[in-house]
């Protein structure tokens, strides 16, 4: 699968099963309401078969998703008693959707990425930030508001409560050096956007079954009981070993000499380094 399209916001490409959307709309390239309903699009058809990992970033030079436009929060006060949370309620949809594709999504934090912006990142599988001088982080305490797009509550399962409290009640912005300190993000690259396409290539073409079945298992039982989530588990490595690909995959690896397997299990794609 092959092709590239830039009507929106949003501009994607797609090739041999990676899916690349990059974000922008200068010169802040802050998130809007049309930016997301782009974005509740594009995650839909995501879902389709030929597509079997996501690579999400910007393409404003030095910025991912600067925050949500607190133009458009104003702008919207007027009737906002009437329409309650209906905004934060589709950003959650939207969010929420990307942790139920069944398929990898990688955040590349290739700038700025701040507010509605890191809540995009946290609601991504991997997050890989960019060294340089950028900022990451939930400014919104200081603007009167709070993070309203899932920040709260996926940010504390990241990486606790006390770090979390300190971050979102003290609004404060990370370098992505400190981000990897915090636990924020999983590493740094000169050039996140090439480093996520590096790992999604290598996660492209895994058995996709296996994949699937992995993400579910982490995100829906990482809250749970160690007991229910050890019975979730146990079910979903029976499916996984019934099925077509997983076989295909264990015939593959039986075919290669005892000696030889370390090395097959433990290659890596020299020329898309992840780091």
């Amino acid at each position: 699968m092959t092709g590239a399209d830039g009507a929106g916001l949003w501009r994607t490409e797609s090739r041999d099963g990676v899916v690349v959307a990059r974000f922008g709309d200068p010169p802040m390239s802050y998130l809007t309401g049309p930016a997301l309903a782009e974005l509740a699009v594009l995650v839909e058809e995501w879902t389709a078969p030929e597509v079997r990992a996501v690579v999400i970033a910007g393409s404003v030079p030095g910025r991912f998703i600067t925050h949500f436009s607190v133009e458009e929060i104003l702008a919207g006060q007027p009737t906002m008693a009437a329409r309650g949370p209906e905004l934060n309620y589709r950003v959650h949809a939207t969010y929420g959707a990307l942790g139920e594709l069944g398929k990898p999504v990688i955040c590349a934090l290739n700038g700025d990425t701040m507010g509605a912006g890191l809540e995009l990142a946290l609601a991504c599988d991997i997050r890989i930030g960019e060294r340089g001088d950028y900022r990451y982080g939930l400014p919104e305490v200081r603007l009167g508001l709070i993070p309203g797009g899932s920040g709260t509550q996926r940010l504390v399962r990241l990486i606790g409560r006390g770090p979390a409290l300190e971050l979102i009640l003290g609004a404060r912005l990370l370098t992505p050096a400190e981000a990897l300190e915090w636990g924020i993000v999983s590493r740094l690259a000169d050039d996140a956007v090439a480093a996520a396409e590096g790992l999604a290539r290598r996660l492209a073409a895994m058995p996709g079954t296996a994949l699937a079945a992995a993400k579910r298992i982490v995100h829906q039982a990482a809250d749970l009981p160690l007991e229910t989530a050890l019975r979730m588990e146990a079910d979903a490595s029976f499916r996984a070993k019934v099925s077509p690909q997983s076989t295909a995959a264990m015939r593959r690896y039986v075919e290669i000499a005892s000696e030889d397997r370390r090395a097959y299990l433990d290659e890596w794609d020299d020329d898309q380094p992840f780091v």
